[in-house]
């Protein structure tokens, strides 16, 4: 079947159902919108038998949906409608909540219904980000399937509106005011409150004095004293007092004239924090205050270094600490390592502490240079089997710093993208000895060209990644621990050919040639900027300001 996918960003939605359906045997066209008015377009050109709306903020003209039958995928249940379905969700405390696929018609969100799905909301109110990257795209994924098997069945005929099991209402776009709390509120509601809009666009509100847009909110404890004051602040985050309570607020964004990005809130509020004390804690306790990035833990002979940097960005100095760690785990007397990322396994450097530093181009070197440490840590660690555990998606750097572990092991439905052009960069994190020791220099140039997103299923047909593990998102950390048990038992003749394998390598050209050479092509990226980078770092992080068109993809085809 021809498919034609219209979204708004080739986000983490969209890419899983890209390489689903062209795993299906589906040939599939992805067409980013920026402007409406290129959807006709993009149409004519597709042909498609179906089009799919997987995450898109534009009406589709009538034309088009009159023309070819078109499925809007809309993140509420059926009866839901408006824009900030997650929104509303997350703050009213829904136990609830589903995905509804929906034909679509001159009615928004209120065209006859072709499939849902209904899930259980977390326990504790969850991220915006999580929740639309975790429960809402496994729905999603899973109705999008449904939705093109129907496609193929002539006698299907999808329920009307009316008739479709309502449980949702019509709500309006989530305002600013909508969102307001005050630091006296209890910390549950504040919870709600920031975390509805996280990643964006976040809760305007005052922080010692300097109005900022809040994320990246934590439940924390603190001794009494008046809400809204800070009482602490950890590896960039600030404990805020609240009215029953404390919130970590981990990363923060100036509300001032003209463009700024999001950062660690320590980094936003400055010398606002003058005598706020930093109260740090152990790698390894068994009784954590709060939030942890980087953790260490062991069971038996399996070390576990877990490490969960907001949305898998590594800054300059999160790639130190993170190397320390490694260091601290790779010298303990444990068999395996396992190295588990969060939500996103990693997605390389930080762009927004580059962009927001006075000079980005030496900050860019710096990043680079730590994240690189950081691999060689990895690749040269030869007491112990290295495994890395991928329970999310993964990104440029991020991904070669996963493959340069002993054993990859990933979930299934994660989507890997192995590939630095998109954002003007040539690459590094020994990514021109990682990868084409796995998939060989021909695959290795391919998929570092292409900018093509790869499934978990496929980066495993390819060598990427050793196994693939089911994709309950509860149960994978202890299918890993189980895998690394497994692999500790037989570790003695793994660690053998592991450390004959790194000497033969070696020899052949030492690991840090590929540097080198790596860090020579960057520095022309970085310091002379000839392939964009500058550019391509402001429009991510300013999504308003499109893309340089000639390192955007706006028609990916496949099939």
């Amino acid at each position: 079947m021809r498919i034609l996918l219209l979204c708004s960003a080739f986000n983490g939605l969209s890419q899983r159902a890209w390489t689903t359906l062209r795993a299906r045997g589906h040939h599939v066209t992805v067409h980013v919108v920026h402007d409406p008015d290129t959807i006709p377009g993009a149409a004519a050109a597709a042909r498609p038998d179906l089009i799919v709306c997987p995450f898109l903020r534009h009406r589709v003209p009538d034309a088009v949906w009159r023309a070819h039958r078109t499925i809007i995928i809309h993140p509420g249940p059926p009866g839901d409608r408006g824009p900030s379905s997650l929104d509303w969700a997350i703050m009213d405390g829904e136990r609830r909540w589903g995905v509804t696929a929906l034909q679509a018609t001159g009615d928004l969100d209120a065209g006859p219904v072709w499939a849902s799905r209904t899930f259980a909301m977390p326990a504790e109110p969850p991220r915006k980000s999580t929740l639309y990257n975790g429960e809402v795209a496994d729905a999603a994924v899973d109705l999008i399937a449904e939705v093109v098997t129907k496609a193929g069945d002539p006698g299907f005929a999808p329920r009307d509106h009316d008739r479709a099991g309502i449980v949702g209402r019509s709500r309006p776009p989530v305002r600013q005011p909508d969102r307001c709390f005050s630091w006296d509120d209890e910390t549950g509601h504040i919870l709600r409150r920031i975390r509805a809009a996280d990643g964006r666009p976040g809760v305007h509100t005052m922080l010692a004095g300097v109005p900022v847009a809040v994320f990246d909110a934590h439940p924390g404890t603190v001794t009494p004293g008046e809400p809204g004051t800070i009482a602490a602040r950890r590896h960039g985050a600030v404990l805020v007092r609240t009215g029953d309570g404390a919130v970590w607020v981990g990363h923060a964004r100036r509300l001032s004239p003209g463009p700024s990005v999001k950062l660690p809130a320590t980094q936003v509020l400055g010398r606002a924090l003058a005598g706020v004390p930093e109260v740090l804690e152990p790698l390894e306790t068994d009784q954590p205050s709060g939030p942890r990035e980087i953790a260490y833990r062991r069971q038996d002979d399996v070390g576990l270094l877990r490490f969960d940097f907001y949305n898998g960005t590594m800054s300059t100095a999160q790639c130190r600490r993170l190397t320390a760690a490694l260091r601290y785990a790779a010298a303990q007397d444990t068999r395996v390592l396992v190295l588990a990322g969060g939500e996103v396994f990693a997605n390389g450097i930080h762009l927004g502490a580059i962009e927001a530093h006075p000079n980005p181009a030496a900050e860019t070197w710096r990043n680079i240079t730590a994240i690189n440490d950081l691999c060689r840590e990895i690749i040269t660690c030869t007491g112990q089997v290295v495994v890395s555990a991928l329970a999310g998606g993964a990104g440029a750097g991020g991904v070669m710093l996963a493959l340069g572990a002993d054993v990859v092991l990933a979930r299934d439905g994660i989507v890997l993208n192995p590939h630095y052009e998109t954002m003007g960069l040539y690459g590094s994190e020994y990514w021109t000895y990682v990868l084409p020791r796995r998939v060989g220099e021909a695959q290795s140039r391919l998929l570092t060209s292409r900018c093509e997103p790869v499934s978990a299923g496929e980066a495993a047909a390819l060598g990427m990644v050793d196994e693939v593990l089911p994709a309950d998102r509860q149960r994978f950390p202890g299918a890993v621990l189980e895998r690394a048990a497994e692999l500790a038992a037989g570790s003695d003749a793994l660690l053998q050919r592991k450390r004959a394998d790194r000497e033969a390598d070696e020899q052949r050209r030492p690991l840090e040639t590929y540097r080198v050479r790596e860090l020579a092509e960057m520095s022309h990226d970085i310091f002379e900027d000839r392939h964009g980078f500058a550019a391509a770092r402001r429009a991510f992080l300013h999504p308003a300001a499109p893309a340089p068109a000639a390192r955007r993809p706006a028609l990916l085809t496949g099939g």
